[in-house]
């Protein structure tokens, strides 16, 4: 019975089968060998071939389809034997796995790649064939399994495990005897010669023929089939449509530009900018006719201007050069100055950089910090409301009360006055003696006042010459107060004591006289020295005295209910200028020239120094919360520090023209102030924040002009009302004002 032709023939070899396709089939088979065998079609190349012009007829299409038809190889009759890969080809597709009969490997390779196999752990496979199937874990076999295999099974010493795929794998014969090979540091291969003699194909022995000489094939003569199909298959894409060249490319639909992440093209940019901003350098100027070598005579100097020639200095001379005249070019000799000449024109390029730089537009007014309205930050001293005049010296200090009812003053003219601040009345003044200096009588200096803070006392301290006196003015406190007051002071001379081994009292406290009594004196602290700085502690038991001469005296603290004084510094750094105390910690400031020195009274050691950075410091003051100090120096400068964030200055306000004679917070209101000598006091609106995230807010708020300036000297102290906003100055023209 003929074979049909939807089915294959079956020829039976003895136990083996094999099925041959029909005729018709292994046509089709080999013309997919050959559409195999060509390359796909590559769009790349769309624009190489757009360009190309192809005349191609039908008929040329039609004889190499021919040719490909008959290239196809004949399918084998019946009775001949098929190969694998036609059965393979004819037939379904046949899976080696486990049910597989195949001959090939029984377990697909695993292709998870070099990874840690314990991610497979509580998985149950193992990893991916190549064609994205799971591979199934095998039985996993425990101790007993294994000494089991070890005594049953003979090739259980040969045996080695495969993490990656899961299992054992026997080794063979020949893989055992690479291993000995190995342990025993011979090759792998036996029959390898690592001494055998090397042919010299490449030497120096010159041979007549090369060692390769075999003929051109024919492929390099022919042109190629491949080829040819390929361009006619771009030919048919090109005119059904599918593929289209740059130029007839839709620009709307052409994907936007990529680039690299990493690209430095920007630096390219750069740099070539630069490059183009470099300007040509100017060239020499040419020669004119005074350097030809046969000139007119009007460019020839006569003797008079080569005198004068001679006698200038070369950079005040016209020409570098003396105008020479030769009958012909052959007699001109070398010229001297040439290398001189080269050598100054190189250094004018070398010392002359030329560039051209891009001037930036920026708004001026972008520049300056946006900063509130001074009108919204009222309120502040704006205007001159009282003048005390009475003094007939320069005026250093003054203190006003805790109550802000009473202003003491001091100055050169040697006296003390007591006013009222509402009013501007004089109550009371205590006037000292004169004292000779260099052979004539002079007034003592008041140097300092200062009220005691406390509002339980009644009691001021000032500084004169040598002496610290304790004062209560008599009737201006109520009687209750008055009598504490002389209580506290009296009760300090009963409990006397010295300080020191020797027993020697560093300063006198002194009992005052009847006369002084009625007047107000509590007490009198006689120093070694001449004293010029007072300042409070904020419960106003202790005062600190600044005296003069740098050595361990310089420095004194004073007990007002104990009388007792101490030297916290055995020698102090530099000479100092201020001492004050920190409002809410055992802290103490100490001011020389140039640094503030910050010490903790209770474990006497340094914690911090301020560095302004100006020349000579002032005046100092500190903030009511203690985080922020204030600075005012000679060099006109202004410095705002915080002590939270550096020891360099958070601000530097150079707004005077002249040197800072003192600086001031208010107690209570987010103002301070500054005082110089150019007479004028600046008023500033400085708000601490809470948050420490957030840094002060300083505002310039007004410029107060009112005192006098004499002999160089302007406004001398400047203080801030402990309640009202209002602030009070001292100056050289012999005047205290009030500014409200």
């Amino acid at each position: 019975m003929p074979p049909q032709k939807t089915k294959a023939n079956t020829k039976v070899n003895g136990s083996k089968a094999k099925v041959t396709p029909p005729a018709s089939m292994t046509k089709k088979v080999g013309q997919k060998r050959a559409l195999r065998s060509t390359k796909p079609l590559d769009t790349s190349d769309e624009e190489d071939f757009s360009t190309v012009t192809l005349d191609m007829n039908s008929s040329d299409e039609e004889d190499l389809e021919e040719e490909e038809e008959k290239e196809v190889e004949p399918a084998p009759q019946e009775g001949e034997n098929a190969t694998d890969s036609d059965d393979y080809l004819a037939g379904d597709k046949i899976e080696a796995d486990y049910d597989s009969d195949s001959s090939t490997d029984m377990m697909a390779e695993n292709t998870v790649g070099n990874i840690p196999m314990e991610w497979y752990d509580d998985l149950p496979h193992i990893g991916y064939d190549l064609n994205g199937q799971k591979i199934i874990k095998g039985e996993r076999s425990d101790e007993l399994d294994k000494f089991l295999s070890n005594a049953d099974d003979p090739d259980a010493w040969r045996s080695v495990r495969d993490e990656l795929m899961q299992q054992n794998i026997v080794l063979t014969q020949d893989e055992l005897e690479i291993i000995k090979r190995i342990q025993s540091g011979h090759y792998t291969q036996v029959d390898y010669d690592p001494y055998e003699p090397m042919v010299e194909f490449f030497s120096s022995k010159t041979m007549e023929h090369p060692v390769t000489n075999a003929p051109e094939p024919k492929s390099r003569f022919v042109p190629s089939k491949w080829e040819a199909k390929r361009v006619i298959r771009m030919v048919r894409a090109i005119r059904e449509g599918r593929v289209h060249s740059r130029r007839r490319q839709d620009p709307s639909k052409k994907d936007g530009d990529f680039y690299h992440l990493w690209d430095d093209t920007k630096d390219k940019a750069a740099s070539t900018d630069h490059v183009t901003a470099l300007i040509p350098a100017p060239k020499m100027a040419l020669p004119d006719h005074s350097e030809s070598y046969n000139p007119p005579k009007e460019y020839l100097l006569d003797e008079d201007e080569e005198a004068a020639w001679k006698d200038a200095a070369p950079e005040d001379r016209e020409r570098n050069y003396m105008p020479s005249k030769f009958d012909t070019l052959r007699h001109v000799p070398a010229y001297r100055q040439f290398i001189q000449e080269r050598y100054e024109r190189c250094m004018n390029l070398y010392l002359s950089p030329r560039i051209r730089k891009h001037r930036l537009n920026i708004d001026p007014e972008s520049l300056i910090p946006k900063l509130p309205d001074p009108k919204d930050l009222e309120p502040f001293p704006s205007r001159l409301a009282l003048t005390f005049r009475g003094h007939t010296g320069r005026i250093r200090s003054f203190s006003v009360d805790p109550t802000g009812m009473w202003l003491i003053s001091g100055g050169d003219d040697g006296l003390i006055k007591l006013w009222m601040l509402s009013t501007g009345r004089c109550l009371r003044t205590w006037s000292f003696p004169k004292v000779r200096r260099d052979g004539q009588e002079a007034s003592v200096v008041v140097s300092k006042v200062a009220w005691n803070p406390n509002r339980d006392v009644c009691l001021f301290a000032a500084s004169v010459e040598d002496r610290v006196l304790l004062i209560s003015p008599p009737k201006v406190a109520d009687l209750s107060v008055q009598l504490s007051t002389e209580s506290l002071v009296n009760a300090g001379f009963s409990l006397l004591k010295t300080s020191g081994d020797d027993k020697v009292s560093i300063v006198d406290w002194e009992k005052p006289s009847a006369q002084q009594a009625t007047e107000g004196y509590l007490a009198i602290l006689r120093h070694p020295r001449s004293t010029s700085g007072i300042t409070w502690h904020r419960r106003g038991d202790y005062f600190a005295c600044l005296c003069s001469l740098g050595d361990s005296m310089t420095v004194l603290i004073h007990q007002l209910s104990k009388h007792q004084t101490q030297r916290p510094f055995q020698k102090t750094k530099g000479a100092v200028q201020q001492v004050t105390f920190h409002p809410t910690k055992p802290h103490f400031f100490v001011v020389t020239q140039r640094y503030v020195r910050v010490y903790n009274l209770q474990q006497q050691q340094l914690i911090k120094t301020l560095q302004p950075g100006v020349k000579w410091i002032s005046s100092v003051d500190v903030h009511p919360q203690g985080d922020n100090v204030l600075i005012g120096a000679y060099d006109r400068r202004t410095c705002w520090f915080d002590m939270d964030l550096s020891s360099k200055p958070y601000k530097t306000l150079r707004y005077h023209k002249k040197a800072v004679r003192s600086v001031a917070y208010h107690r209570n209101q987010p103002l301070f102030a500054s005082a110089s000598d150019d007479g004028t006091l600046q008023v500033f609106h400085g708000m601490v924040y809470n948050d420490l995230m957030q840094n002060p807010l300083i505002v310039p708020v007004k410029i107060l002009r009112g005192h006098q300036v004499k002999e160089g000297l302007g406004v001398l102290y400047c203080e801030f009302h402990p309640t009202q906003p209002w602030l009070l100055s001292s100056g050289a023209d012999q005047t205290i004002r009030l500014w409200c």
